[in-house]
Formats: C-alpha cells, structure tokens, sequence
C-alpha cells in the first residue's frame, strides 16, 4: 500500500507534504504582495468561464447568421437551376 501511494504522489507522503507546504507559502507570500486573494482568483475563473460560454453561443450565433446569408443566395439559385435543367430534359 505504501509503495502505491509513494508512486502516485512521486515521493514519500511526508517530503510531498513538506514541498506543498514551502510552495503554498512562497505563493501566498507572492499572492499578498500583490494584494490578490483567493476569492479573486475564484471570480476571474468564473468570469473566464461565463465569456467563454457567451462567446460560444456567439460563434453559433454568428454561423447561424452566415447560413442564413448563404442560404438568401443558394437556395433561389438551386430552384431557379432546378427549373431551368427540369425544361431542358
């Protein structure tokens, strides 16, 4: 059991725990000079998250605008070439 968790974590459960520790704090300490705090790190994600998904509904938004344009020009041609081969045969 223990040679599993020591493989998943990379090293042993202790010097792991050490690491994590010395980096969060480096992290905080950068985090705090910048006067930056976790919950802002929270909003920026969810203001990430909220643009991507308005600019993905946008990008449909804006395919379904191009079809639509396309399909003013396409269709009447198709029918009107429809019509005019229909005579010929």
């Amino acid at each position: 059991m223990a040679n599993g968790i020591t493989r998943f974590l990379g090293d042993s459960p202790g010097r792991v725990a050490i690491k994590l520790i010395v980096v969060s704090f480096v992290v905080g300490i950068v985090l705090t000079a910048m006067n930056w705090t976790p919950l802002d790190f929270l909003y920026r994600i969810w203001d990430m998250l909220v643009s991507l998904w308005n600019m993905g509904f946008e990008a449909i938004e804006r395919f379904f605008n191009y079809f639509l344009m396309g399909a003013i020009i396409v269709i009447p041609a198709f029918v009107l070439l429809r019509i005019l081969n229909f005579r010929r045969t």
